[in-house]
């Protein structure tokens, strides 16, 4: 082992370690299930701003996103991290923020099954909720072991698959600990703490790649050059495909308002007032990491090349099993070819930081889910609130178990497994809670058409275009000639949470509307 790569280690060690204190120290104050899930409303705006950005990039972004889209769309794939930050952000915090805390604390809804139960007086609602959760996290949490294995890998050049996987267990017991031990109050207090090396690591980062190649001007100059994209488009504002990278803004910035363990950051929040300062801060945040992330892949040309020659850099990247190019090399391979090998440990560090922030929020968002939603209506009165309460614990470590066997999978690519999983979560709950919280008129039959819609299609696009592709070739290669790539599980994702926008209301149009008394109460919230 290398000098630097000891360095990187004792690195990781005494981060580890700090993750685990803190898991410890919280697990004093966390005595019931409303501790576990909420850190007892007491959670202020800094730390709730800086949960939400920790939840919403991990080693997807870094290691997946950063590496296909900067490589399909050069610079251009700046204009994600911009999006992210806008839409994802300030437009969310703006739109949904006080009146997701008004509602659901008069509710007292804990998860965004509870909400849909008691905002449209459905049961069912709930329970159907709770599982399209629990299902569509767990390829989410794989692609977040995919991407922070393939970092480590690089880190310290662990070739075979055993070290692989050991990586992955490493990762999801440490995820575990500290979660299981302190709830949200730990990943509250850890976001924080590893949102701050996120803004500093990907700023040095950032720098560092670009003055390999002598700063932001040259490196541009140099995309200008690479001949497998004509006219200069990677170095252009718009980039060579326009319309798809709007699909990809849409599916990333969008998909936030509609996913579970973003808006529970609303729920948790202190009070109504820490809205405004929270949006402020989650902005420059998403701005900085997501848009240095995006920017940072526009240049994986620069140093990495395929067989036939469709970059400049040195770094050969193979073909997968599958056919498909190995994007989620690309960042890997640019960061081991142009950072010192002391900051190769920082890189490390901020990778396992992002990544583990978006575990701890996936983790318990689906444990909570499954024992509030599912398993306490099921045991009929028997689940009290510590049985509840030791249940969330144990479903977490199942959980991760079964996130790290799908991940073991190499050729699942990180943008496919984050793709579908946000399509069928988002697809489904975007639009009706988002009515929910405007709406009176919001009925539960629009509820039920967004859910089948999101859940159906997603499903239906993984059989056609991932599982059963040999069978339906001409239909492939038709979908894929459109305007809008509809081939592309991002692209379906984010036509999903549109339509699940657009067709809530007009369903509610003709659909007999929930009863009065269920909606006077919920707006009640409103009332002061």
């Amino acid at each position: 082992m290398s000098a630097s790569q000891i360095i990187t280690l004792v690195v990781v060690v005494v981060y580890a370690v700090v993750m685990v204190s803190i898991g410890l120290i919280t697990s004093r104050k966390t005595k019931s299930v409303n501790d576990f899930v909420f850190g007892g409303n007491k959670i202020g705006p800094w730390m709730t701003a800086f949960a939400f950005g920790t939840a919403y990039f991990s080693a997807v972004v870094f290691i997946g996103y950063a590496g296909q889209f900067g490589w399909s769309y050069g610079v251009s794939a700046a204009w994600i991290g911009i999006g992210n930050a806008l839409i994802g952000a300030t437009l969310a915090w703006a739109v949904l923020g006080k009146r997701t805390r008004l509602m659901t604390k008069h509710l007292d809804a804990k998860t965004m099954p509870d909400f849909f139960m008691k905002r449209y007086g459905s049961s069912p609602l709930k329970t159907t909720a709770a599982v399209i959760v629990f299902l569509f996290m767990i390829p989410y949490t794989a692609s977040v072991y995919n991407g922070l294995s393939r970092l480590f890998a690089m880190a310290f050049n662990l070739s075979s698959p055993n070290a692989y996987q050991y990586v992955m267990i490493a990762m999801a017991v440490l995820s575990a600990i500290y979660v299981v031990l302190g709830g949200y109050s730990a990943t509250a207090v850890n976001d924080f703490i590893q949102g701050m090396i996120m803004l500093v690591g990907i700023s040095a980062v950032v720098i560092s790649i670009l003055n390999y190649n002598g700063g932001l001007g040259s490196s541009v100059d140099m995309l200008k050059q690479v001949a497998a994209v004509p006219d200069g488009k990677l170095a252009s504002l718009f980039g060579p495909d326009p319309i798809n990278l709007f699909g990809v803004v849409i599916l990333t910035s969008l998909g936030t308002w509609g996913l579970p363990q973003m808006t529970h950051k609303f729920y948790a929040i202190r009070d109504e007032k820490d809205i405004k300062r929270g949006l402020v801060i989650s902005t420059f945040f998403c701005l900085i990491v997501s848009g240095g992330c995006y920017l940072l892949g526009g240049f994986t040309r620069l140093f990495n090349t395929t067989e036939d020659g469709q970059g400049l850099g040195s770094n050969v990247i193979q073909k997968l099993s599958n056919g498909k190019l190995e994007f989620d090399a690309m960042v890997p391979n640019m960061l081991q070819t142009a950072l010192p090998p002391l900051l190769i440990g920082l890189v490390v560090v901020l990778v396992l930081s992002a990544s583990l922030s978006t575990l701890s929020a996936l983790v318990l968002t689906s444990s909570t889910t499954l024992a509030h939603d599912l398993l306490r209506p099921a045991s009929k009165g028997k689940m009290d609130d510590k049985k509840e309460f030791v249940t969330m614990r144990v479903l977490i470590i199942f959980f991760l178990v079964v996130s790290v066997v799908i991940a073991m999978n190499k050729n699942a690519a990180i943008t496919t497994l984050m793709s579908y999983s946000w399509g069928a979560l988002s697809g489904s709950f975007l639009g009706p809670f988002l009515w929910g919280l405007f709406s009176r008129k919001t009925t539960k039959a629009a509820v039920w058409t967004s859910f089948a819609i999101g859940v159906i299609s997603t499903v239906a696009h993984m059989c056609i275009f991932t599982f059963f592709k040999d069978s339906f070739g001409g239909f492939i290669k038709w979908a894929a000639s459109l305007p809008l790539n509809l081939a592309s599980p991002i692209n379906a994702g984010a036509l999903l949470m549109i339509l699940s926008i657009v067709i809530v209301p007009v369903v509610s149009a003709f659909t007999k509307p929930c009863e009065k008394e269920t909606v006077d109460n919920a707006f009640a919230a409103y009332n002061k």
